[in-house]
């Protein structure tokens, strides 16, 4: 794993509510991401991935549902606080008033490797203490 990615990795987990996002595009496939599931970073993921996609799906770690969206726009939020959050921030990103700005994001397959190496870790700690 490249340092600048276990950097980013590390700065993502630093978050407030690390989640996971699942986009389901139009041709069938899924990709996976992990960032901080902040109002900033939902508006401007949905922002960047709002089209050529069928939905998005945000959930937390523990795959509870954070929101979805459907063509671009906010399905389901069950926390209506953060949906309030969140709306401000995106209507001017898809009405094209703003830019989308960039936030720290990685491919979930990239933290996965990056959990699995901190795991080897403590193991190879603890098996040194013993």
């Amino acid at each position: 794993m490249r340092q600048k990615d276990k950097e980013l990795v590390e700065e993502i987990l630093e978050g407030e509510q690390v989640g996971y996002a699942y986009i389901y595009l139009q041709d069938g496939t899924k990709k996976q991401y992990v960032f901080d599931l902040t109002a900033n970073n939902i508006a401007n993921f949905i922002g960047t991935y709002q089209s050529g996609v069928q939905k998005i799906i945000l959930t937390d770690m523990l795959d509870r549902l954070i929101l979805d969206t459907v063509g671009g726009y906010i399905y389901n939020c069950p926390n209506q606080e953060l949906c309030k959050a969140i709306i401000p921030i995106l209507t001017p990103i898809q009405t094209g008033e703003a830019g989308v700005q960039e936030f720290p994001l990685v491919t979930r397959e990239l933290f996965e490797e990056y959990s699995w190496l901190e795991d080897q870790r403590v193991t190879a700690a603890e098996i040194s203490m013993l």
